[in-house]
């Protein structure tokens, strides 16, 4: 397997560690509860493990994507019954971003539908983004692939996170996508990080990968050099109408494993429990959290899919004593 280690500069930082796949393989193969332990270890020492960081997810561009992503409903190959719908508008926007604030969000992430954006859209982009920068929060696009500059000009528009995921390991990758490479994924990565944003990377679990598979996938995000602030484990949402909607089922405890790896591997990176968790039991979700999970989406849907509904949300940060992540509560007092 190719490194990516130095996708971004051409020396190792000195801080990263190298995990090769047959290393990272060696973690899933840790007895469960011995992995769930060394990954809360490990998130204790970097984080402060009653602290989440909230984020809200809103679809601005939704349908039509030409891409055929074999987990997405968004492509216009696959009959799913999402609706095409342009560009929203700056205020309607705002408008859901000001909900989401009130309600203790700290970043707003925005998802539009493309193989990647147009100049006439960065244009868009921008006065959009601006604006819910102005709100106080955190901004976060995730738009495709972008074209040489584009990076730079939402950095100067206030974006603050660019949302790209490998989605999977180099080699399943072409079992899932065919419309683009891996390495198209990393060309706009690498633009991402040489325009200053910071990067939130993840992927899919539960597309008919193997383990080893999982293993090469967390090898990539954990060679990105820097790591990613942001890595979002999302569970594989089976659409009516897409080529994985019959995926064979994955074992909860394989997805608490993935998110251990993840936090062992990338220990100063917020591990973000993304899409699926709709389907996800409130113990299985805290068995997330032990092992280092330490961010999630709130909101009633993401982009087009359901997510966990926000009261539900709130009653089990009451239950296991969790409360929003703000800038004083951060890390634990003794690391502050």
């Amino acid at each position: 397997m190719k490194t990516t280690l130095q996708l971004y500069s051409n020396t190792p930082h000195p801080q990263v560690e190298y995990w090769s796949v047959c290393k990272v393989e060696a973690l899933f193969e840790t007895p469960f509860l011995e992995l769930v332990h060394r990954a809360a270890l490990v998130h204790r020492e970097n984080f402060n493990p009653q602290a989440i960081q909230l984020s809200t997810l809103m679809s601005i561009k939704t349908g039509g994507c030409p891409e055929d992503c074999g987990y997405c409903p968004q492509s216009a190959r696959y009959q799913t019954g999402v609706q095409k719908q342009e560009l929203l508008n700056v205020e309607d926007i705002v408008e859901k971003a000001k909900i989401a604030k009130s309600r203790g969000a700290s970043r707003f992430c925005m998802g539009a539908a493309w193989r990647g954006p147009k100049p006439k859209d960065i244009a868009k982009m921008t006065e959009i983004i601006k604006a819910v920068k102005a709100l106080g929060l955190e901004t976060c696009g995730t738009f495709g692939l972008l074209a040489d500059g584009m990076a730079e000009d939402l950095k100067k528009a206030g974006l603050d996170y660019y949302n790209h995921n490998l989605d999977t390991s180099p080699e399943h990758y072409n079992k899932v996508i065919g419309t683009r490479g891996f390495d198209d994924r990393l060309n706009t990565l690498g633009k991402v990080r040489k325009a200053g944003l910071k990067v939130c990377c993840g992927g899919i679990i539960g597309m008919n990968e193997s383990r080893k598979e999982r293993a090469g996938f967390i090898a990539s995000l954990a060679n990105l050099d820097p790591q990613p602030e942001s890595v979002p484990i999302n569970q594989l949402v089976k659409v009516e109408g897409t080529p994985l909607s019959d995926a064979q089922e994955l074992d909860w405890t394989e997805f608490v494993r993935t998110v251990a790896v993840a936090r062992i591997t990338m220990p100063k990176s917020y591990v973000r429990l993304s899409a699926g968790r709709q389907g996800m039991s409130e113990e299985m979700q805290a068995m997330c959290f032990m092992a280092g999970a330490n961010s999630i989406f709130y909101g009633d849907k993401l982009l087009v899919t359901g997510n966990a509904e926000e009261d539900c949300d709130r009653l089990l940060m009451e239950k296991l004593d969790l409360e929003p992540e703000t800038t004083e509560n951060r890390y634990l007092s003794q690391n502050s």
